[in-house]
């Protein structure tokens, strides 16, 4: 059946949850995983939610960087590490894009992975309640199946 799962996690508790059910699921299928976390582009991110000033963008960027970078490494490090413990081989990704689920179709087709199982949504907001606007972009987009955990 599937033998590589790509796992998205922003490191939310239903991210956790599905990175739960992935390992479950890969370690019944003798699979493998590869946890992709996707950064927000620097650019995007600062301009939705900060007014930062010329003479402070490059410290402000270099910080950005720097904690986004410490994030993902802590978030795939726990997916990895319970993934290694149940005997489940894992490989963790970290990506920075604008469009997350770009990111996502993309390691999909990179990592050769037949199966993407992710969160029905994420940390972003009131959109979240229903179903994700990644995980319905990755959804429609998406050339390979996307199982939703909820």
């Amino acid at each position: 059946m599937f033998r590589h799962i790509l796992l998205p996690t922003d490191g939310s508790k239903l991210s956790d949850k599905a990175a739960k059910q992935a390992i479950k699921t890969a370690k019944e299928l003798g699979a493998k995983i590869t946890a992709i976390h996707v950064m927000p582009d620097y650019a995007k991110y600062v301009s939705e939610h900060y007014f930062v000033p010329a003479a402070m963008a490059a410290p402000v960027k270099r910080k950005y960087k720097e904690e986004a970078a410490v994030l993902a490494t802590e978030i795939l490090d726990k997916v990895c590490s319970a993934a290694t413990a149940a005997g489940v081989e894992c490989a963790p990704v970290s990506v920075i894009n604008e469009s997350p689920y770009e990111a996502i179709i993309k390691q999909a087709t990179k990592s050769g992975c037949d199966v993407i199982m992710m969160a029905s949504h994420g940390r972003r907001g009131l959109q979240s309640l229903l179903l994700g606007s990644e995980t319905q972009k990755v959804l429609v987009h998406s050339r390979i199946p996307v199982l939703v955990c909820r």
